[in-house]
């Protein structure tokens, strides 16, 4: 989820950089990985919906002597296409002789992770067979009658969500039906530069585990220069992924409740844009704003540049800091949480679905299975260029000795509680209605509280132009 192209390199497939003039302008649909209100991804864009129909029970193979060809639907740009095919496809196929695959790039739209051609598409009764999608989205597209129910496929095939971590088969549930099957995923921890707090006379091994010693550590390493600007900065809470979803789990707060109703204005959430909007007002939104700028210009994430000493991000960078040589040595632990709290993190990440009306739907239901479950997750997980990707299957993290790796350990501890966003038809909205309070609160444009309840007032309007 970087400053988004039209394509997404799966190398690379995060936010890394967030200015502060560029806050409304970056979503992500991960995603963590998420999404901005267009017509992909808005429950109201009634000229595409799609009237849904159950599928309690798969459907009979068509009989025929020919191999039949499903059509693959991805986003990802880079060298996906030629790494899945030589290790996952061709071993699908020589397994299944009688499903050929087809992969088909399809550009994304916009800033977001979803692709309006695949929901035209979809409208138009002329979808393709199988889609890499992104898990944030089921809800919203599920509810537009978009996705194939897959929930008479996984009871038959003896799949369980025990397979695969719990907030991420949460996330492929609407409405107690199946509409995915999970596949990667990803979450954040808090990077930080043990050269910066040595100098700044902090001991270096000793991260923050609290929000009052992450705001005390940080304001130690804030340095200018002789012109008044940021030399350095302690930390900046929006920077990368420091969104507001981030801060209010870490502040206790919640986004829904126990009945699934959302409460974007839950007083925690409140207290963690307050202080979001604190850091802004404290350090200056102007210099603070000016230094971000300066680190996009350079093409790289603030981070690697030595002159951040936090920075909220994802298990996914640790693929890139390996390829650099750093002049200076960082660490990563969990999120600060609250007092006395416990340290959180939430998980994004991706998806197989089969979109409404394919034309091969029980061979498009074998490459998903193949694919989403064990064999295939190994298969891609295995790769030369892995990294340190995060699979959907805690037995397969296990399996792959993952957690020997200590930085990568410390995201995979923190998945088994993982959040993830709520899964409803008006998922998106929500997301992009909370970065967009995001930027006025860090710009001083209204109060924490009115802002949110303003969100409360925003996403019940749109619940109840769907009708749920």
């Amino acid at each position: 989820m970087n400053n988004r192209k039209k394509s997404i390199n799966w190398q690379s497939k995060k936010l890394i950089a967030l200015p502060l003039s560029a806050a409304l302008a970056i979503t992500l649909t991960a995603a963590g990985c998420s999404s901005t209100n267009t017509a992909s991804s808005s429950p109201n864009t009634k000229a595409t919906e799609v009237k849904s129909t159950d599928a309690s029970t798969p459907k009979a193979a068509t009989s025929s002597g020919e191999p039949v060809t499903i059509d693959f639907w991805f986003p990802w740009g880079g060298d996906y296409q030629k790494d899945f095919k030589t290790n996952v496809v061709d071993v699908f196929e020589k397994q299944h002789p009688n499903i050929k695959v087809k992969m088909t790039f399809v550009e994304t739209t916009g800033q977001t992770q979803a692709s309006d051609k695949l929901l035209t598409a979809i409208a138009g009764g002329n979808p393709p067979d199988v889609a890499l999608f992104d898990r944030f989205l089921i809800g919203s597209w599920a509810a537009k009658g978009s996705l194939t129910d897959l929930s008479g496929y996984v009871k038959s095939s003896g799949i369980s969500p025990d397979d695969y971590y719990k907030g991420l088969w949460a996330e492929t549930v609407y409405k107690d039906k199946v509409y995915a099957l999970p596949w990667g995923t990803d979450n954040r921890g808090l990077f930080y530069n043990k050269t910066l707090l040595k100098e700044a006379g902090l001991d270096p091994n000793k991260p923050p585990t609290t929000i009052a010693e992450l705001d005390q550590m940080a304001e130690k390493v804030f340095k200018k220069g002789s012109n008044g600007k940021y030399s350095q900065i302690g930390f900046i809470p929006w920077m990368n992924q420091g969104f507001l979803y981030t801060h209010a789990w870490n502040f206790g707060g919640k986004w829904e409740d126990a009945n699934h109703n959302l409460t974007p204005n839950d007083p925690q959430n409140v207290k963690a844009l307050a202080w979001m909007a604190d850091y802004a007002k404290k350090y200056d939104i102007g210099n603070l704003t000016s230094f971000s700028d300066a680190m996009g210009q350079t093409g790289m994430n603030p981070f690697w540049t030595g002159k951040v000493g936090f920075e909220v991000d994802g298990n996914w960078i640790l693929n890139d800091l390996s390829k650099y040589k750093l002049n200076f040595d960082w660490g990563v632990a969990p999120m600060p949480a609250a007092e006395s709290g416990k340290s959180t993190t939430w998980a994004g990440g991706w998806s197989y679905v089969i979109p409404k009306g394919s034309k091969h739907e029980k061979e498009a239901w074998e490459f998903v299975k193949f694919v989403s479950h064990k064999e295939g997750t190994l298969l891609w997980a295995k790769r030369p260029k892995a990294g340190f990707d995060i699979t959907a299957m805690p037995k397969v993290n296990e399996e792959l000795k993952l957690s020997d790796n200590p930085n990568l350990k410390v995201f995979l501890d923190l998945m088994p509680t993982a959040y993830t966003r709520p899964v409803s038809p008006v998922g998106a909205f929500l997301w992009n209605e909370a970065l967009r309070v995001q930027d006025l609160a860090i710009h001083g444009k209204g109060d924490a509280k009115t802002l949110l309840d303003e969100v409360k007032k925003n996403v019940d309007t749109e619940l109840a132009k769907v009708g749920n």
